[in-house]
């Protein structure tokens, strides 16, 4: 009962701090594991440890899944050059630039075990800077680029992780021994995605009772995670790839009786998760402290310190770089973007996407997961815990000022998406009432009118208990869905405006 009572204890105390956080205009994950770190240092405080495999797979694979669902697949592609920057050359740049620092700073420190160090703090978790940069309505491609990046980053800084820990455990360091390691977990993730989604709708399509089809759901999740971990792939490529599958397909093969309950649990879970994940990073202040002699202290803190500069150094100069060569060549070639890539490149964007590299549960979990036995593993662990919480604090904290200074804007792409398709649908659905008879027709096309079109809303009091006008009316918005539908797979528009179209759709299925 000691154990429960803590874990509701400190649930309790993160739902405070979120709250705070919102009332004074902060990301919340800042608040919340500056505030475990706070509660770790009082006396008697609760703890609350898990197994870090265990961490990643209940606080990573939900969240992670939920993001990549939403991803426009449309607007990632069009953004893939800077996505893929951030990606691969940033992650890998940052991972050699903190080794080369460690093992200057400390000779001793193995190699492996220094790249280790930097694969685990070269990632940064989206999650606090999409939460401070949705406040404020940036451009639509900074959060586009952001998010992609979060989808990825993780699987390749993991990848250079593991292969570091082998490297350790092997006693040597060979690219023969490495490359088939990291081809198959990348091709095998891509794969494997694909594969597990086509499951788990083919399971879900038979599942009518909604609480059985969301346990489902979460389990196949955590299910997809731990398969990928047993094969050797990829988790974090993997579930991306499945949720990114799924979301081509679900929509067509799960009705809005399900879906409408499944999201509303599904952004309370995600929202529960988030405040454990970065109440828990903070927490874990106190045994990371005790496990240190008191003379390591002040050294490894010094170490920290210049891990922690080395990380937002090399994030900022190189996107910087790659954002001003970018701009270079438009001037020089003298064209515009496409318009669908919704922003041109600017020092002002440049510098939101450089200073949002907040690290998080991915970095701490991932260290904590190093064998006991690890070089350098007490070093390691402090130096990813100060990196997540150095980082959470100093940009995290002024991430939002810098939004504002900037001024920032774009023309409201997803606006101007979400109104093309709102009147297509309603064409769609008005169409389809052609030679419907006149006491259904009529009042469906004033429905249909009051909801997706700009008409003020009239009488529209239905016969819902006749068969035939229900009947109709599900044909109507059939016709809608199957026209917006076609439209993100045309590239016409993106996820974001299709998901909030596809939302108004379900909630006019659920009053037939």
């Amino acid at each position: 009962m000691e154990q429960l009572e803590q874990l509701l204890l400190i649930f309790l105390a993160g739902v405070a701090l979120a709250a705070l956080a919102r009332r004074v205009g902060a990301p919340y994950p800042v608040f919340l594991a500056i505030g475990g770190a706070a509660l770790a240092l009082l006396p008697n405080a609760p703890s609350f440890t898990m197994a870090p495999d265990l961490a990643l797979a209940i606080f990573v694979a939900p969240v992670l899944l939920d993001a990549a669902y939403d991803a426009s697949v449309r607007d990632l592609r069009d953004n893939w050059l800077p996505v893929a920057s951030l990606v691969v050359v940033a992650v890998a740049l940052t991972t050699a630039a903190v080794a080369a620092v460690a093992h200057a700073l400390v000779p001793s420190m193995p190699w492996p075990a220094a790249v280790a160090l930097g694969a685990l703090v070269a990632p940064p978790d989206a999650v606090a800077a999409t939460a401070v940069l949705r406040q404020v309505r940036p451009p639509q491609r900074i959060i586009t680029v952001l998010e992609g990046e979060s989808l990825l980053n993780d699987a390749t800084a993991l990848l250079i992780y593991r292969v570091a820990v082998g490297a350790v455990a092997a006693g040597s360091y060979a690219l023969s021994d490495v490359a088939p390691a990291f081809l198959l977990g990348v091709v095998g993730s891509l794969v494997a995605g694909p594969v597990f989604a086509w499951a788990v709708l083919w399971v879900s399509g038979r599942i009518d009772h909604v609480p059985t089809a969301i346990i489902v759901q979460f389990v196949s999740t955590l299910g997809v995670w731990l398969a990928a971990e047993a094969l050797g792939l990829s988790a974090v490529l993997t579930t991306v790839v499945f949720a990114i599958a799924l979301a081509r397909k679900a929509p067509q093969r799960i009705s809005a009786r399900m879906r409408i309950p499944t999201n509303a649990v599904w952004n309370t879970a995600v929202f529960a998760l988030n405040i454990l994940a970065f109440v828990f990073i903070g927490l874990q202040l106190r045994p990371i402290l005790d496990a240190l002699a008191e003379q390591d202290r002040a050294r490894y803190l010094e170490i920290a310190v210049a891990v922690l500069v080395t990380v937002i150094v090399v994030r900022m100069a190189w996107h910087m770089s790659f954002n001003a060569v970018v701009r270079w060549r438009i001037r020089r070639s003298g064209r515009q973007p496409r318009k669908r890539v919704l922003m041109r490149p600017t020092v002002g964007s440049g510098l939101v996407i450089s200073w949002s590299g907040m690290r998080g549960i991915v970095t701490l979990a991932a260290a904590m997961a190093l064998p006991v036995e690890f070089p350098f593993r007490d070093l390691i662990l402090f130096t990813a815990f100060a990196v997540v919480l150095g980082t959470l604090a100093i940009q995290g904290l002024t991430l939002k000022p810098l939004l504002k200074a900037l001024d920032l804007h774009d023309d409201d792409p997803v606006g101007r998406e979400w109104s093309a398709a709102r009147e297509r649908a309603l064409q769609a659905a008005l169409a389809s009432l052609e030679g419907a008879p006149a006491h259904i027709g009529a009042p469906l096309r004033k429905e249909f009118q009051a909801r997706l079109g700009i008409v003020e809303p009239g009488n529209t009091a239905l016969q819902r208990g006749a068969r035939d006008y229900s009947d109709i009316r599900l044909d109507a918005i059939r016709a809608a869905r199957d026209t917006i539908i076609a439209m993100r797979g045309g590239g016409e528009i993106g996820d974001d405006a299709f998901h909030c179209l596809e939302q108004e759709l379900d909630w006019l299925e659920m009053t037939s």
